[in-house]
């Protein structure tokens, strides 16, 4: 047998089924609901240098950033992409994590239906999972030991991550808020700047 013969069958038959192989993957999910697709490479997590004067596991959100910073201590900081809540719809100040929560459910404030009525199909709840407006994972920020009603949780509209956009949670890629609730414990201090 000719080799070149082979070799250009072989290279027939092995792009036949490379081409047939892409067909059978279309009933996979196109996106993971961990997928960081459309998130600007400037929003990536990254370890950065940090000059705060704030005690290590803190976490610093600069919502004119769009960053959260995990303060790792010894100047050093792990900074995160983040969407913020619409002018006038954010916390600011001191808060602590009160309370942690994976897969959450979530249900719309009444001040939230108020100012999206289209928000009013949800009032009854939406259970945790991919659909879930809340993503993977929520830490829940407290004042005084009350619930605040403000977040720090994942999202499954990672392109919207860099922008203003919430009704005033503060919200990380899937991936990320795993990454930080696997850090956080009940208790960390958060600041919203």
């Amino acid at each position: 047998m000719d080799n070149d013969h082979i070799t250009r069958r072989g290279l027939v038959l092995g792009c036949v089924a490379l081409m047939a192989s892409g067909c059978t993957t279309a009933s996979w999910p196109v996106a993971s609901p961990f997928s960081s697709n459309g998130v600007s490479y400037r929003y990536r997590r990254r370890e950065v240098a940090y000059a705060g004067g704030e005690a290590p596991g803190s976490i610093i959100v600069n919502t004119y950033e769009r960053y959260l910073y995990y303060v790792e201590g010894e100047g050093r900081a792990t900074r995160y992409g983040v969407a913020v809540g619409e002018e006038g719809l954010t916390l600011k100040g001191s808060a602590v994590v009160g309370r942690k929560a994976e897969w959450p459910s979530w249900t719309p404030t009444a001040s939230m239906i108020q100012r999206k009525p289209h928000l009013a199909q949800y009032a009854g709840g939406v259970p945790g999972g991919e659909n879930n407006p809340l993503g993977a994972a929520a830490l829940y920020l407290y004042r005084g030991g009350q619930d605040t009603y403000f977040r720090i949780h994942g999202t499954n509209e990672p392109w919207l991550i860099g922008s203003a956009v919430s009704n005033g949670c503060i919200r990380l890629t899937n991936e990320d808020i795993v990454h930080l609730y696997a850090r956080t414990p009940v208790g960390s201090s958060v600041l919203v700047i």
